[in-house]
């Protein structure tokens, strides 16, 4: 029998929140459940958070920083952004000493059961990764064809405005969604291609080389692409949309060594690209026709919030305006403002939102702005599933998009449940993070509407909770440095949530 190592007293742990513990050089997460202890690794498979700064609420440990959520009984992965379980180690109590061993256990494998059938995903982007991992997870044992535009394994796109734009990584270091290893272990086909035509009728897809395949059951996760600016002079050198490893290439190829940049649209890449690019030395101009940003989502109090940190940080606003046009020889020079204003620019990037990426799809009912409308179960016809930025489904009541990384990461593990017969409708908080001159901030929920915001904390300090609320139940939360708290909050709006309750929460966190 291998040695167990006194690490603990059961007595000392926590029970809403784990408890790191070192064997020589093995760092070990232990976690109390009544009179018994349980041990996993101590860092998050996502992206090496450490466990025990989050929280376990309702039965989960919720990652702190990107609330991936795991089963607190044997760290089977309940939520994403992780796409594995928790390793777990040999742990028992004896006379309230908690003991446990160095090695871990052997990973629970799924039994894969035989299965004639071809599943094809269409776009390799967060969605469509989660979901051909989700499909071999539940036991899926057929061929499995993963599809592609985009050279090179799946990757983290947040990681291109956040971390690549501020020189801390290289284009080509944006950290893969899994390693190319895993794809051959798990049988998963990759396919560089373009699907230029889908007929959910005959259940075919026609690729851009002229091949023509048939499936039996289809997940969509196309995702969107950019919107481009329809004015005189777009097409000038110097002028950049971002969504991929090359886009975020190309803008750096054309870093000038000082100068300015222009950001067209206050959107959440286009604040966060400001922050970057006032970190790579450029003065940066944002020109938006809100007056202040995010008003749609957190309100007047935290829009003004962060057009002030983003001032203090050497930002210039122009807003409300709009650019009607660029001027320049090939390359941009100018941008020109509806007010008859023009800026001086070496570099402009559209940040103007996105539009979904639709165009191939035949036969199969659009909604007005181009997205795929589904089911609760996110199915858009018999055996074809739209998840992630394409895809408009029923949330809190109303059809809905929601253009969030995680979120298309659980449409997609939803997706691939339903595809292999089962019945599940979304239940999760949406949740997303953004990344502003050296501060994290964190966004859960979905409100459409509030009629008060509670705050704990000083915006000026940052350090802080926003509650929103609608006749009194959190609708929303804004966060910033609270990511215990947020863990807890991820998991406790998955059902109705009052004041008094998630105060509480918020205070003793």
């Amino acid at each position: 029998m291998k040695a167990m190592h006194p690490v603990a007293r059961l007595a000392d742990l926590r029970e809403d929140r784990g408890t790191a513990v070192k064997i020589e050089d093995t760092e070990i997460l232990l976690l109390r459940v009544g009179d018994e202890a349980r041990a996993f690794q101590a860092k998050c498979p996502h992206a090496g958070a450490p466990l025990a700064d989050g929280a376990v609420c309702q039965g989960r440990l919720v990652c702190p920083w990107h609330k991936a959520s795991f089963a607190v009984e044997d760290g089977s992965l309940c939520e994403p952004p992780a796409l594995d379980a928790l390793q777990r180690y040999p742990v028992e109590v004896r006379d309230g000493e908690v003991l446990v061993g160095r090695d871990p256990l052997p990973a629970q494998a799924t039994e894969s059961r035989p299965d004639d059938r071809l599943f094809v995903i269409v776009g390799a982007g967060a969605a469509g990764t989660a979901a051909a991992a989700a499909l071999r997870e539940f036991g899926y044992g057929g061929r499995l064809l993963l599809i592609g535009r985009e050279p090179g394994e799946p990757y983290d796109r947040t990681a291109l405005s956040k971390f690549v734009l501020q020189g801390d990584k290289a284009p080509d270091e944006a950290p893969p969604l899994r390693e190319p290893e895993f794809f051959r272990q798990q049988r998963i086909e990759r396919l560089h291609a373009e699907v230029t035509r889908l007929d959910p009728q005959t259940r075919q897809l026609e690729l851009a080389n002229g091949q023509t395949l048939s499936y039996d059951g289809c997940v969509l996760a196309t995702g969107g692409e950019p919107k481009p600016l329809d004015v005189p002079g777009a097409q000038l050198e110097g002028i950049h949309l971002l969504r991929t490893r090359a886009d975020a290439a190309a803008i750096l190829a054309e870093l000038p060594a000082e100068g300015r940049a222009v950001i067209v649209g206050a959107s959440f890449i286009g604040l966060e690209a400001a922050s970057a690019l006032r970190k790579q030395g450029l003065a940066v101009d944002v020109v938006s026709p809100a007056s202040l940003p995010f008003v749609k989502q957190m309100g007047e109090t935290l829009g003004q919030h962060f057009k002030t940190l983003h001032e203090a940080n050497g930002v210039t606003f122009h807003a409300p305006s709009e650019v009607v046009g660029f001027t320049g020889d090939a390359h941009v020079r100018q941008v020109s403002l509806k007010d008859g204003s023009q800026l001086p620019a070496d570099l402009v990037l559209v940040g103007t939102g996105i539009t979904p990426a639709t165009t191939f799809l035949t036969d199969l009912p659009l909604a007005d702005d181009g997205s795929v409308p589904v089911d609760a179960e996110l199915r858009a016809a018999e055996d074809l599933y739209a998840v992630g930025d394409l895809a408009t489904f029923p949330f809190a009541g109303q059809p809905t998009r929601i253009e969030h990384w995680r979120l298309a990461q659980q449409h997609g593990r939803l997706a691939a449940r339903n595809l292999l017969g089962h019945a599940e409708r979304y239940a999760d908080v949406p949740f997303f993070w953004t990344l502003h001159h050296g501060k994290r901030y964190e966004y859960l929920g979905h409100p459409r509407h509030w009629d008060d915001m509670h705050l704990d904390g000083s915006l000026g300090d940052q350090t802080f909770v926003a509650l929103l609320l609608a006749e009194d139940r959190v609708v929303g939360v804004v966060a910033c440095q609270r990511e215990r708290a947020t863990a807890i909050l991820a998991q406790r709006m998955r059902q109705p949530l009052g004041r008094a309750e998630a105060l509480d929460i918020v205070q003793a966190n």
